[in-house]
């Protein structure tokens, strides 16, 4: 590696706020870098949904690329954009500490969630958002919704939207106020939600570990072994959270169908992350999440 290493990222004002965040722990373990921006995907194609261009890796493969081809040294991602398996050859080497995991709604006119008008318009581009608020109120219409959290906002203050849900880590990263952060009993987070990790190739991982955060670490490694157990053909709305305990992860997983009428709930611990983030995406399964992806697939 060259004596300043090559930060890749994507190129918005949130990541660029990220990056500058995964610059600092490296610095502090006595690692200078420069920021390279990349345009991936997710941000060159702002209108179709995410499922219709990729779903989930749509922000990082570009990004992936650059460090595959040794246009940069080192990646930082939001943790929840990662795919559930990197590509061969790199390492999820550094978890950063984790942010605020939860959900936030930024409305007109300043409502809660509760207070939203009968046949409200909230905007967002997740299914696990959409689902878990259809549960709560069924009469509100989501209605997808593509761009940064600047341009997100911006369509509730222009009228277009009663209302739009974010993640509360990003609004508070760029400084913005949320109307009310919702509870994690109402929206449990994406896997990975809150968190940032640095990526580089495997033969570099030892040089940036000293950066890692061992309970975010457990944390979000268990809910990733549940989102890979559970299968690249799981489209369904999905939400984890784990918590490192007294040597011990625990995992809550949540599988909704799509209206959110229904809901599965499983919480597993134990000391090794990926058996505990496998055993929840099993009994996830057994108590109705393989009907569910079978009725989702055929709708």
């Amino acid at each position: 590696m060259s004596r300043v290493l090559r930060l890749g990222g994507r190129a918005s004002k949130l990541s660029l706020v990220q990056a500058d965040l995964a610059s600092q722990a490296l610095a502090a373990i006595g690692l200078e870098t420069e920021f390279v921006p990349i345009v991936t995907q997710g941000d060159r194609d702002r209108t179709s949904s995410l499922r219709s261009i990729g779903g989930q890796g749509v922000f990082v493969r570009a990004v992936e690329a650059a460090l595959l081809n040794g246009e940069i040294d080192l990646a930082v991602h939001s943790a929840k954009d990662v795919p559930p398996t990197v590509s061969e050859g790199t390492s999820l080497a550094a978890y950063l500490p984790r942010g605020d995991v939860r959900d936030a709604l930024v409305s007109r006119g300043d409502l809660g969630v509760l207070d939203l008008p009968q046949g409200a318009t909230v905007g967002t581009g997740s299914r696990r958002r959409a689902a878990q608020l259809l549960r709560l109120r069924p009469d509100l219409e989501v209605v997808d919704i593509r761009g940064n959290v600047d341009t997100r906002i911006g369509k509730v203050e222009a009228g277009e939207f009663h209302a739009v849900i974010v993640a509360a880590a990003g609004l508070q990263r760029l400084e913005r106020v949320a109307t009310e952060v919702l509870p994690i009993d109402l929206m449990m987070p994406s896997p990975g939600q809150g968190a940032l990790v640095v990526q580089c190739r495997s033969e570099d991982a030892e040089l940036i570990s000293a950066a890692n955060d061992a309970p975010t670490c457990l944390a979000v490694s268990a809910e990733r072994a549940m989102l890979r157990a559970l299968g690249a053909g799981c489209s369904l709305p999905l939400a984890a959270l784990g918590g490192a305990r007294g040597g011990e992860v625990l995992v809550a997983g949540r599988l909704l169908s799509g209206d959110g009428s229904e809901r599965i709930e499983v919480q597993r611990s134990g000391e090794d992350p990926e058996s505990v983030g496998a055993e929840v995406a099993a009994t996830l399964l057994e108590r109705g999440g393989r009907r569910l992806m079978e009725e989702d697939a055929e709708s």
